[in-house]
């Protein structure tokens, strides 16, 4: 556990040490020090209201991967194990996956408004794709005699999508959630910039709009942050749920000795 939270945190660690270093002496306007923009980030996240902003942003975040994590999953699950049903959706999912979803945030302020509601549904909207596709593929992945051998000793069909069909799809569908955070993290910042009194994207736009250039990259910086720690969040949730998976990777994507001895003897450690 100790190696794998090393490998994920070394590159982001020698980051901010070469940005630290590199902008210590900065005198220009548009890019103060980095020791600048943290103390302003801890004043604001301290009293500056930031910390209000955050809270918003996350619950939004939240909600709305959580809602088309569950729609995302069940449909796809039931997509991909009837065949008419999957070929009769195909294009229209296609279609739905290559329509911006950036596209709808004016529709979506304008019909419902500038709440926590509607962030949270243009959310769902944009993150409910990579999920549902993902988990469609998950289940066309799965090896047929496992399909054969549950019917075989007559498993009933809903026993069979939460026992047999939703662990072999897991893989997938956690990949699915991985591509639909960065998504929501997207959308949650363009929603809030342009429709809202509150939140990191409206953070921002206040900031920048009044020239505070420190507390405009505090808020970027915070904003990477998030997404960052959700990120890592998840992918120890996944190592959690998929040890079996990422223990003892499937026959076809696992190397060949020869291959594992060549790269070994390279240097490159498989």
């Amino acid at each position: 556990m100790t190696g794998r939270i090393l490998r994920q945190l070394w590159l982001p660690v020698l980051v901010f040490v070469i940005l630290l270093v590199s902008t210590a002496g900065s005198t220009s306007f548009y890019f103060p020090p980095l020791t600048t923009v943290l103390h302003t980030l801890w004043d604001q996240l301290a009293g500056g209201g930031l910390l209000d902003d955050l809270w918003f942003s996350l619950r939004n975040i939240v909600l709305g991967l959580a809602l088309a994590t569950v729609v995302g999953v069940a449909a796809g699950l039931v997509i991909g194990e009837v065949r008419t049903l999957r070929l009769a959706l195909g294009p229209l999912l296609d279609f739905a996956r290559a329509t911006p979803t950036v596209g709808f945030v004016p529709v979506i302020i304008l019909t419902l408004g500038i709440g926590s509601g509607p962030k949270v549904f243009l959310i769902f909207l944009g993150s409910l794709w990579p999920i549902l596709l993902n988990t469609v593929a998950g289940v066309g992945q799965i090896n047929p005699a496992v399909h054969e051998t549950s019917r075989g000793y007559r498993v009933p069909w809903h026993l069979q999508l939460r026992r047999v069909v939703l662990p072999g799809a897991l893989p997938q569908v956690f990949a699915g959630v991985r591509v639909a955070l960065s998504v929501a993290v997207v959308l949650m910042v363009v929603s809030e910039i342009y429709g809202s009194p509150i939140g990191l994207g409206n953070f921002i736009l206040q900031s920048g709009s009044s020239f505070h250039v420190a507390e405009t990259w505090a808020g970027t910086l915070l904003i990477g942050v998030l997404g960052y720690g959700l990120s890592v969040l998840l992918l120890l949730c996944e190592h959690a749920l998929l040890g079996w998976y990422h223990q003892r990777a499937p026959r076809a994507s696992r190397p060949s000795p020869a291959l594992t001895i060549e790269k070994k003897s390279n240097g490159v450690v498989v």
